[in-house]
């Protein structure tokens, strides 16, 4: 099986980049990030405090996180219910960034990650796939860009679908992301030693698509 490992931080354009890479070589497209939104979406609808740990790690062991896949498009399904846009709302970002610090919860979503990668040639995203979940991935690629280039790209897209916004409060909250996610004390967002760093800052998606598959 080939691995493809693509880290970086919120809002780096993650996602968006390894589903096309995915697709140009025909392999399992892996959104980790949208596994813990969907544990995250758990908690928020029990109205549960994700400051306490024990009842997050607790209501993680008791739902069913599953993913599929409709026309080559991952689905991630929440005890059977197809959950993939409810997720995707702003607060549920921010109670997922809160309850993924949780090695109660990482343990859960590891495993199942870990299983799907040693049967299928996959490209994963997330904060820590090249450093605590693949740590053997054939290849590895820490993708950034600066906060303001994240920030506006986050606005322009809930723009698109109509969602009020404010430019500097995504900004602020992308920070406040970064932080959390640099600094926790499990699994930290940090660029494996045997990454490629690949700044998109000023590049195009196709350009970056390029780039990864040209180091494979």
């Amino acid at each position: 099986m080939y691995n493809i490992a693509i880290d970086g931080p919120a809002g780096a354009g993650k996602s968006t980049i390894a589903k096309i890479v995915a697709k140009e070589l025909g392999f399992i497209y892996v959104d980790t990030g949208a596994m813990y939104r969907t544990l995250a979406l758990a908690c928020f609808r029990d109205g549960i405090d994700t400051t306490d740990e024990e009842a997050v790690v607790a209501k993680c062991q008791s739902v069913e996180v599953t993913l599929g896949y409709e026309d080559g498009t991952q689905k991630v399904y929440l005890n059977g219910e197809d959950v993939s846009t409810e997720i995707r709302q702003e607060e549920i970002g921010n109670l997922t960034s809160a309850i993924a610090v949780y090695s109660g919860v990482r343990k859960i979503l590891v495993a199942l990650q870990q299983d799907l990668a040693s049967k299928n040639n996959v490209v994963m995203d997330g904060r820590d796939i090249g450093t605590a979940v693949l740590p053997n991935a054939d290849l590895k690629i820490y993708l950034t860009a600066s906060v303001k280039t994240r920030a506006k790209r986050r606005y322009d897209e809930l723009v698109e679908k109509g969602q009020d916004c404010d430019l500097e409060e995504i900004e602020k909250d992308i920070e406040d992301r970064d932080y959390r996610d640099m600094n926790r004390e499990v699994s930290p967002l940090t660029q494996a030693d045997d990454a490629v760093l690949v700044d998109s800052s000023d590049m195009t998606i196709d350009e970056v698509v390029a780039k990864i598959i040209s180091l494979k």
